[in-house]
């Protein structure tokens, strides 16, 4: 029987943050906006279910859909979800999509992709390893005047990763990286005075941040830059957070022999549908 879902409201938060932190790797992003969420917008993009004043689950619904909860929560999103337009994609644990998107298929039109498994991964400072070798390379913050720079590589990892360029259907995109460069949250790596390796600190809470973002351009690629580059910002933004984490597609295996050299660990799976 599907939950009764509603629009989160102030004296929800603390226990859809509660429930959140269940599972806090997969539901970081959920966790993020819950506790930011003052915008009204934002606000109105945010829905819990519940059963009484049990919360079994929360969702938003914005240019993505995300989801977590248990059955009777994802179908109850499952009917909230025609109240919504204009998502790109839907992402989430894997057989919360997978149960999602059954509901939905009968009246939403069809994904262009599938990212069927996702693996979500992790790591600490007792599992990071420091990764060695020939590469000379240094890793900083991103400085405001190379934001040009640092736009260009991400809209080409997202490009690389999604299939489209996040330039022509997001018109604050290159804003967004200049506030997100602003408040430190992009990181580089250099080598020999070229920027050899991209990533940022997506969302985040008091359990984990997601790592997002991560590049080295194609014509740098074989050199060792990313493995040292990675471990030396994982190093740093350790000292910050309690531990990191990050999602990749299940086929891409150079990222996934990448986080594991480095020390991630798998701690859950995603899916994602791609519109």
């Amino acid at each position: 029987m599907a939950a009764r879902v509603e629009q989160l409201t102030p004296a929800r938060e603390d226990a859809a943050l509660a429930f959140l932190d269940r599972s806090p790797f997969e539901n970081v992003f959920l966790t993020s906006l819950v506790a930011r969420g003052t915008h009204p917008d934002l606000r109105r993009s945010l829905c819990i279910a519940r059963d009484g004043g049990r919360v079994r689950g929360v969702a938003y619904f914005g240019r993505q859909i995300v989801v977590a909860g248990d059955d009777d929560a994802i179908d109850g999103f499952a009917q909230a979800a025609r109240r919504f337009s204009g998502e790109r994609t839907i992402v989430g644990p894997r057989e919360s999509v997978r149960r999602l998107w059954n509901l939905m298929r009968e009246w939403h039109p069809a994904p262009r992709a599938v990212r069927d498994r996702q693996p979500v991964m992790a790591v600490d400072r007792e599992r990071l390893r420091n990764v060695d070798g020939a590469a000379d390379v240094s890793v900083r913050r991103a400085r405001r005047e190379e934001w040009r720079e640092v736009a260009e590589n991400s809209a080409r990892m997202i490009q690389h990763e999604l299939d489209y360029d996040p330039r022509e259907f997001s018109p604050e995109f290159t804003s967004n990286v200049r506030y997100m460069i602003e408040r430190g949250l992009w990181w580089v790596g250099e080598s020999d005075g070229r920027t050899c390796f991209f990533c940022h600190v997506g969302p985040e809470s008091n359990r984990t941040a997601q790592l997002q973002g991560i590049w080295v351009p194609p014509e740098l690629r074989g050199n060792g830059f990313a493995a040292k580059a990675l471990s030396q910002i994982c190093t740093r933004l350790l000292e910050i957070y309690p531990t990191l984490s990050l999602y990749v597609n299940d086929f891409n295996a150079p990222a996934l022999a990448l986080y594991e050299k480095t020390g991630f660990h798998q701690v859950a799976e995603f899916q994602t549908l791609l519109f």
